[in-house]
């Protein structure tokens, strides 16, 4: 049985020079996470279907009819809109 291999004497830990770059890399300085909105979206933030007033009362007549248990989902409905993206 052999316990060393003559050629293995004096290796390096092959890790050690991924630990020694990502000690040298935590010095630098990190990079910093940044998002931009496209002048569309922002169009379509400030452009709204209701209004803030109108979009409230909205809500809150969907919630009280989905509390009550009288909110019906129309399917033809929900089939119409996505049948143009499942043709694509």
């Amino acid at each position: 049985m052999k316990i060393n291999e003559t050629n293995r004497i004096g290796a390096l830990n092959p890790y050690h020079k991924q630990n020694e770059a990502r000690l040298s890399a935590e010095g630098k300085t990190k990079k910093k996470d940044e998002v931009q909105i496209s002048a569309a979206a922002k169009e379509m933030l400030t452009t709204s279907k209701a209004s803030g007033a109108d979009r409230t009362a909205q809500i809150e007549q969907l919630k009280r009819s989905v509390a009550s248990g009288t909110y019906h989902v129309e399917a033809g409905k929900i089939a119409e809109k996505l049948l143009p993206y499942l043709k694509e």
